[in-house]
């Protein structure tokens, strides 16, 4: 029986999102976070405000009764209240596009799209931001001692993967010339790797093999057990603020942006001479 405390509507949504889209978990969690919030101003706004995460009230005539005014009423709401900034607000103008969307051309739960009009705000134009070649060094130079911290942060550095896509790796991905990646849409793709990242994951894999562990994981905890995302994050937070760099600007999530392309090559080469 379905909870009180989901939105059946929504998860009925997200359910397709997984099997047939094949969307990652993390993207389900945004979509679910974002349409909650959404669902639960309008309620507020109509004096039913949700007691307890109970979204019962929530079924397919509450949806039909939304207007394109409550839609903008809650990006407003976003900007001015949450100060959410405008790659927020987005990216919830994007969940609540492709949620109706969904009930109208796959549900086929309602007639008229509302959201199609729904206009995502103007996002500002940034010049990307890139970690020097010195910063690079001192980076890689502060984890040496630690050969999988070594090998997170070369991968970091040189094959451009997002934290998910780092934290899933298995050994069965990785040969001697390429990491076989499964990014966002469940599909695949091919990194080349450097001689930099060969010789990080190879020192590495010399330690991890070397123990009798049930994972196939490629980075392992030190109980033997595949590491979650959030201690990668960890070890990059430590060696970034090791290293005298800001942990504010520069996390696991952006580290992959912030190396100069032209001078990827160079970066073991002379983190080595500064060991």
């Amino acid at each position: 029986m379905q909870s009180n405390k989901t939105c059946q509507l929504v998860e009925q949504y997200l359910g397709y999102l997984t099997v047939i889209k094949g969307r990652s978990e993390n993207t389900i969690k945004e979509y679910r976070t974002d349409l909650l919030m959404f669902l639960n101003f309008v309620m507020h706004s109509r004096n039913t405000p949700v007691l307890n995460g109970n979204f019962s009230l929530v079924n397919i005539d509450f949806v039909r009764s939304i207007s394109l005014n409550d839609m903008y009423a809650f990006i407003t709401y976003c900007k001015n209240e949450l100060h959410a900034a405008p790659g927020t607000r987005a990216r919830k103008i994007v969940s609540i596009r492709q949620f109706w969307k969904y009930l109208k051309t796959k549900a086929h739960l309602i007639e008229n799209n509302i959201a199609e009009e729904l206009e995502t705000p103007k996002l500002p134009k940034r010049i990307p931001k890139y970690l020097s070649l010195e910063e690079s060094v001192r980076v890689l130079t502060q984890s040496q001692k630690s050969p999988r911290d070594h090998c997170i942060i070369t991968i970091f550095l040189n094959c451009a993967l997002r934290l998910s896509e780092l934290g899933s790796l298995s050994l069965d991905q990785v040969d001697n010339e390429v990491i076989r990646v499964i990014g966002k849409g469940n599909k695949e793709r091919k990194i080349f790797l450097t001689p930099a990242v060969k010789r990080s994951i190879n020192n590495w894999l010399q330690i991890r093999n070397s123990s009798n562990l049930t994972t196939n994981a490629l980075f392992i905890s030190r109980r033997g057990t595949k590491m979650t995302t959030r201690a990668i994050q960890n070890v990059v937070k430590k060696y970034i603020i090791s290293s005298g760099l800001d942990p504010k600007s520069i996390s696991a999530h952006k580290l992959r942006h912030y190396v100069e392309p032209q001078i990827m090559g160079s970066i073991t080469q002379k983190s080595s001479k500064s060991a």
